[in-house]
């Protein structure tokens, strides 16, 4: 069986990386991988690609940049020639980018079976473009690999057939117990000083980062905490122009106790998050990855498409106003750790599984 995996934005790096590993364990699989190349640069995903131990993708299409129309345009007009010169059994997609719902497109139109990992997430705010990425991806998706029990619910209640879905955890967390170790070993701690208590901060998305309202909220918020106890800051190259936008450096750059860094590769930041105090971020994988490392995450919107992380694990919704964000900073309690149900490191071996056997 000829696989064809797609990677575009730094979180499908995490989701592929076991899922390859043990497609290429398999006698009965044979996988490719392809890069969009919707996150290009150095930081946002050739670093990834070697903290993670992923090959050279064997395709690469080179489709920064963008809008989001731009964007899935170009990856649809240059995807559709590869899938036509190189025929595949079954294409492989992930999560909820630009890339996922573009490749998707152009597979279902050929009659290419397309199965969809972290499929029926819902944080049923059509306001996200990456909610009508999940919504159309999982219609026209063969195999729906879900993390939780309430994507499962969401799918049958959108009117999918039971017989596609298929509940086999969560491939983040694969990554993330198997390079543990690896990431403890880093030496970021000392090469920013931060060996006492910190907090982390990320924060990407258009909603906050685009509006100046919301944006100039977050930064007041993060004004009052960082008196309190030190921040750490890598910036997104989004979030960097936000700040020059709004002429915001000056301000930040007298906050004494707020580091603003680079972006970090995979293993750093996941050393940076386990020995953090708290983490506030507006990010969904990071909402599950301090889930199961037991941190204190207040994520940054108003809703979430992983629920389970409120549910069973660390993460509390704050939203992006001053007041919101530092009521929960100041109501930070101990956490019970409660990792949710099949979260526990061999996802991509029952996903392998349920290909090998159910695929025909």
């Amino acid at each position: 069986m000829k696989v064809l995996a797609v990677v575009g934005a730094r979180p499908n790096f995490m989701k592929m990386a076991p899922l390859l590993a043990a497609m290429k364990e398999s006698s009965k699989i044979d996988p490719l991988l392809l890069h969009t190349g919707q996150h290009y640069d150095y930081k946002m995903s050739e670093v990834f690609f070697e903290n993670l131990g992923l090959s050279e993708p064997d395709i690469t299409l080179q489709c920064g940049g963008g809008s989001h129309a731009e964007q899935t345009a170009k990856i649809m007009l240059a995807f559709e020639p590869i899938l036509l010169q190189n025929p595949v059994d079954l294409l492989l997609v992930a999560g909820d980018v630009n890339s996922t719902l573009a490749c998707t497109l152009v597979a279902s139109k050929l009659h290419i079976p397309i199965a969809h990992i972290e499929a029926g997430l819902r944080s049923f705010d059509r306001q996200m473009p990456e909610e009508i990425n999940r919504i159309v991806t999982d219609s026209i998706s063969d195999f729906l690999f879900t993390t939780c029990e309430e994507a499962n619910q969401n799918l049958l209640k959108e009117g999918i057939d039971s017989s596609k879905i298929f509940f086999v955890g969560n491939l983040m967390i694969d990554t993330l117990l198997q390079l543990l170790p690896k990431a403890r070993a880093s030496s970021i701690h000392t090469k920013l000083g931060c060996s006492g208590s910190y907090g982390l901060v990320t924060l990407h998305r258009p909603s906050n980062v685009d509006s100046k309202e919301s944006f100039n909220s977050i930064l007041s918020a993060l004004e009052t905490i960082q008196k309190e106890l030190p921040l750490i800051w890598p910036l997104h190259p989004r979030t960097k122009r936000a700040i020059e936008r709004d002429g915001q450096s000056q301000r930040i750059s007298s906050m004494k106790n707020l580091q603003l860094i680079e972006p970090l590769g995979y293993l750093e930041n996941l050393a940076l998050m386990e020995r953090a105090k708290v983490v506030l971020t507006d990010s969904g994988g990071i909402q599950e990855e301090t889930t199961v490392l037991n941190v204190p995450c207040l994520t940054l919107r108003q809703n979430t498409e992983r629920p389970i992380t409120i549910t069973h694990g660390t993460n509390r919704l704050v939203g992006s106003q001053t007041k919101s964000i530092l009521q929960g900073f100041n109501e930070l309690r101990a956490t019970s750790k409660s990792v949710p149900p099949l979260w526990d490191g061999q996802t991509a071996s029952r996903i392998v599984k349920i290909l090998e056997e159910d695929f025909t």
